[in-house]
């Protein structure tokens, strides 16, 4: 059967949103999903145990910054990165081709792969598709992603159009090294910047690979949501029904619930923990900023509607202490309260599914949330 299999419960009669169990080697996903962000091996400031707590399912990783430290070979030396990072729940890690996208003035692309300068000392390195899969099989982590090109925005047609066509080459490439398919999925990722003629041609000619499931990239990097949500409606009805679907990148509120309608099954974002460093929480009532100054003496929960431990133990005036002193539990903290709040929309999300009221869901939390 491979390293995965994607089941399929129902789709929601409301919105043709899809509720589904994704069985990998390290556990069962319940779908859909969002998946926090441990770049480096860690989700910032959380605990493996913590992220139990909040029933984090599965984490995603990066092997750009893996490659760079403290390297694939030492991880597999520890046993894989699941023993590594003290994590025994699945793991995904991306190909690394969007953080070689983000450092355009230092890479240069070829036929044969990236060249680039590190961000950490201007070492020089090279990636082609084989080494994106040799990391990716030394970290072991259970679904792997194929080296893309990331088409910026904006990008011309021609632009889009050849970046896709490498993307794809890549992808055959990538396939062709991946040699542990027992234990490690291997998702095709679809490009075609915002042209819609590009994305139904990357999503037949990704599809003909047959991957066990499929990415879709190049979105978020900028443009507007609308033209991200028209992309989506293009893309994902095009994708077997039998397969997850990914989209890389995306995890605002909004855009989960979006994402969700449009067919999305997994998310990701750094968004979560990022804005928490910034004294930045999501709450039942939208973005909460509590190093502001109206919130000094604020002895009120985070959020009146949490349950998190965050939520039942600490006002907003010692959070908004915590972040203006500088200490590192207040981003602990912001980012506990951020996470939870994200998997428990997704399992409320599920839940609305199963009832077939998944527009109603929408509308009243929109309705609460600002939007």
């Amino acid at each position: 059967m491979g390293a995965i299999k994607y089941e399929l419960i129902k789709e929601c009669k409301q919105s043709g949103a899809r509720l589904g169990k994704l069985h990998t080697p390290h556990g069962i996903i319940e779908t859909p999903i969002f998946m926090p962000v441990g770049t480096q091996a860690t989700v910032k400031t959380m605990t493996p145990e913590e992220l139990k707590d909040i029933e984090a399912q599965i984490i995603l990783s990066n092997t750009y910054h893996l490659y760079m430290r403290p390297g694939h070979e030492l991880i597999k030396r520890a046993g894989g990165l699941h023993k590594f990072m003290h994590w025994d729940g699945p793991i995904l890690t991306d190909s690394g081709g969007f953080q070689v996208f983000s450092l355009s003035d230092l890479r240069n692309i070829t036929e044969e792969g990236v060249t680039f300068k590190s961000h950490l000392d201007g070492s020089k390195h090279f990636i082609s598709p084989e080494l994106a899969i040799e990391i990716q099989n030394a970290l072991g982590s259970d679904i792997i992603m194929a080296f893309d090109e990331c088409t910026p925005y904006p990008a011309t047609y021609e632009y889009a159009e050849k970046s896709l066509e490498r993307t794809i080459r890549w992808a055959k490439r990538c396939k062709d090294a991946h040699n542990n398919t027992d234990n490690q999925a291997l998702f095709g990722i679809i490009q075609g910047g915002m042209y819609k003629e590009l994305r139904e041609k990357s999503v037949k000619e990704m599809v003909e690979l047959d991957f066990p499931g499929y990415s879709i990239g190049g979105l978020s990097v900028g443009e507007p949501k609308d033209i991200m949500y028209e992309m989506l409606e293009c893309t994902a009805p095009l994708l077997p029904k039998d397969k997850p679907r990914y989209l890389m990148g995306v995890g605002s509120p909004d855009a989960l619930l979006e994402g969700v309608i449009r067919g999305i099954d997994m998310f990701d974002c750094v968004l979560q923990t990022r804005i928490a460093r910034n004294g930045t929480a999501l709450t039942s009532e939208g973005k909460v900023v509590v190093r502001n100054a109206t919130y000094q003496e604020d002895f009120t929960p985070l959020d009146p509607n949490c349950e998190c431990y965050v939520c039942k133990n600490y006002t907003r005036a010692y959070l908004r202490h915590l972040v203006k002193a500088n200490e590192m539990l207040g981003a602990r903290l912001l980012s506990y309260h951020n996470l939870y709040f994200s998997l428990e929309l997704m399992k409320n999300i599920r839940i609305a599914i199963e009832n077939d009221s998944l527009l109603d869901f929408k509308s009243e939390f929109f309705s609460k949330y600002g939007y």
